[in-house]
């Protein structure tokens, strides 16, 4: 039967997100344990290098060899396994939490309140983040996080080059304790792609439209470059709607549930092919100075402008 590929409910959808733009160059990576709020001014590149610091360490990628043998075998095919802390869905508070539409997942920020996500997804208000979802559960193991603020690059479309800029960010408000949602669920760093051929390890949660189960799906494959686009292209089947914004992991780490992130689900067409053969390939566009940009404009809580 063929399945459409639309990796989000253009129906359920229909909120405008944001405009705008700040242009710097930044790092490339974003270390764990890295802190300071900044509340009360703005980030600049050279403060953000600083932040981000160096590129991983030998020591790191020791503990990473010590645990992710699980991560990198190649699989081809997406499996339900529980899910990670920092992975989890998109719902309209205002829609009763009756579906979910996007994946969505933690990346690491000065005040630990940022997630990442596909432009596409156009999340606008009375959305909530539910990390680690869990289909059925009378308390979700992380909490429901509101979301405060979307930020997306105006420039983006769903066909031609805009497409290559299909990523957002949103902050997310604190829980009751005071808490951000990074000290909960841990984050993922937000690296460049190191290239197009990578070995990456994506999460997401396809629609119970979709996929009865109603579970995370995770698929560790090759990717390589989409052609005539600043995109990555996997082949795993099972990605579904609902997958759109499944963050791409490199280095993913088994016993910290984490890992680098270079990429999430998107892109020309929403992220992947028309037709019936559409949930077997996968887009994601490139991590370059675009997502940067647009991050800075995050965690300074200001209209991207471009």
């Amino acid at each position: 039967m063929p399945v459409r590929f639309s990796r989000w409910s253009r129906a359920r959808w229909a909120r405008a997100v944001l405009a705008g733009l700040y242009v710097v160059g930044l790092a490339a990576v974003v270390p764990r344990g890295a802190g300071g709020h900044h509340k009360d001014r703005s980030w600049s590149s050279a403060q953000a290098q600083r932040f981000w610091g160096p590129t991983r360490t030998a020591e790191s990628q020791d503990d990473d060899a010590d645990a992710k043998s699980e991560a990198q075998r190649i699989t081809g095919s997406a499996r339900h396994f529980g899910g990670v802390p920092p992975v989890g869905v998109i719902f309209y508070t205002g829609d009763d939490m009756k579906s979910h539409h996007c994946t969505a997942s933690v990346v690491h920020s000065p005040k630990g309140n940022l997630i990442v996500t596909a432009g596409h997804c156009s999340i606008g208000d009375d959305a909530a983040f539910v990390p680690g979802y869990q289909q059925g559960a009378d308390q979700q193991p992380y909490g429901v996080w509101p979301l405060t603020r979307t930020f997306t690059d105006p420039r983006r479309t769903d066909t031609g080059k805009g497409s290559d800029l299909d990523f957002a960010f949103a902050t997310v408000k604190p829980d009751a304790k005071g808490r951000q949602i990074e000290q909960v669920t841990g984050a993922n760093r937000l690296i460049r792609t190191p290239g197009f051929v990578n070995r990456v390890t994506v999460i997401g949660y396809p629609s119970a439209d979709e996929d009865p189960a109603d579970e995370a799906i995770r698929c560790t494959a090759m990717t390589s470059r989409l052609e005539d686009y600043n995109q990555l292209k996997m082949r795993c089947d099972g990605f579904f709607s609902g997958t759109s914004g499944s963050p791409w992991l490199v280095h993913f780490n088994e016993k910290t549930r984490t890992g680098d992130l270079v990429g999430v689900l998107g892109g020309l067409n929403g992220g992947g092919p028309d037709g019936d053969k559409s949930a077997d390939v996968s887009y994601s566009p490139v991590n370059d100075d675009e997502i940067f940009r647009l991050y800075l404009d995050a965690i300074n809580n200001r209209d991207p402008k471009r």
